[in-house]
C-alpha cells in the first residue's frame, strides 16, 4: 500500500520515528508521501525522508492555514525549492476558512498562483479544503477556462456525490480517503461506495484523522490497512483489491518508479 498523506515527519513522531517507519513497513506499507506544509518544518521533512531511504517521497507546497503575515516571503520559498529539483508533487496546498478567513484572500492569491507553478512543472497537486469548496471550485474553474493543465489529489475527501462529481469536471483529479471513512455515521462512507476505486487513493493524514479503532490517539502510517479494509467492506471487495488498485493509482498519479 501507499500512504498517499503521511506527516510522519511531524514532532509528534520526534521520539520514535525509526520506530514508527518499521511499524508501516511491518502493516505492508511499502511508501510514503510527505507532503509540505511551510518552511518551518522542510528541514525536518528532508531530513526524516532520507532516513526512510528510499520509502518516502517528499512534496513542496504552502499550506493553506500557514498563509501569515510572511505569505509573500514563504511563497518565495516555494519558488525557490521548485527551482532546484523535480519534486513528488506541489502540496499540501489549497483553501482553509475553519479556523479563520482573516486571510483568505491571500489564501486564494497563494492556491493560484501554485496551481500554475505546478502546471509549469508537469507536476501533480496535494488539495487541502475545508469550509472552502466553493472557491476553490472557482479558482479551478478559471483555471480550466485559461487552458491550465491540473491532476492531482482532493486530500481528506469527506464530501458527498455531488462534490465528487463537481470534482472529476476538471479530469485528472483523484480522491484521498482517510481515517474519517472509518468513523460510526460517517457520510463519506456512502460516497465512496459509488466512487470507482481507480480514482480512490488511501492516506493517514497522520498523526491527525485517527481511524477506529485507534481515534483519540495518535494516527500512524501503520493504520493504513485499516482505512483499505474499510473501503473494501464498504464496496463488498477483497482488501487486496483495494491495495492493488489504489498502489496502481497513487504510482501513476505521483510518477513513482
Amino acid at each position: 500500500m501507499i500512504d498517499t498523506h503521511s506527516h510522519l515527519y511531524d514532532e509528534a513522531f520526534a521520539e520514535d520515528f525509526p520506530q514508527a517507519l518499521e511499524r508501516a513497513s511491518q502493516a505492508g506499507v511499502g511508501h510514503l508521501i510527505f507532503p509540505g506544509i511551510d518552511s518551518s518544518v522542510h528541514d525536518r521533512m528532508m531530513e526524516c525522508a532520507a532516513q526512510a531511504e528510499g520509502m518516502a517521497s517528499t512534496a513542496v507546497g504552502l499550506h493553506p492555514t500557514s498563509v501569515d503575515g510572511n505569505w509573500k516571503r514563504e511563497l518565495d520559498f516555494v519558488e525557490a525549492r521548485l527551482a532546484e529539483r523535480k519534486w513528488t508533487a506541489v502540496g499540501e496546498i489549497g483553501l482553509d476558512r475553519h479556523w479563520s478567513d482573516s486571510r483568505f484572500k491571500e489564501q486564494v492569491e497563494v492556491f493560484r498562483q501554485q496551481m500554475l507553478w505546478a502546471a509549469e512543472a508537469d507536476l501533480p497537486v496535494i488539495i487541502h479544503v475545508r469550509d472552502a469548496h466553493d472557491t476553490v471550485f472557482e479558482v479551478l474553474d478559471s483555471l480550466a477556462e485559461a487552458g491550465t493543465a491540473m491532476r492531482g489529489v482532493f486530500h481528506a475527501f469527506s464530501g458527498s456525490i455531488e462534490t465528487y462529481r463537481r470534482i472529476q469536471r476538471y479530469g485528472g483529479f483523484l480522491i484521498g480517503i482517510g481515517g474519517v471513512v472509518t468513523y460510526k455515521n460517517a457520510g463519506v462512507a456512502a460516497t465512496v461506495r459509488d466512487i470507482p476505486l481507480e480514482e480512490i487513493l488511501l492516506e493517514t493524514d497522520c498523526p491527525w484523522l485517527t481511524p477506529v479503532p485507534y481515534r483519540g490517539r495518535r494516527n500512524e502510517s501503520s493504520y493504513l490497512g485499516l482505512i483499505a479494509a474499510r473501503i473494501a467492506g464498504i464496496k463488498d471487495i477483497p482488501v487486496e483489491t483495494v491495495d492493488s488498485v489504489t498502489t496502481a493509482s497513487a504510482r501513476k498519479l505521483f510518477n513513482l518508479i
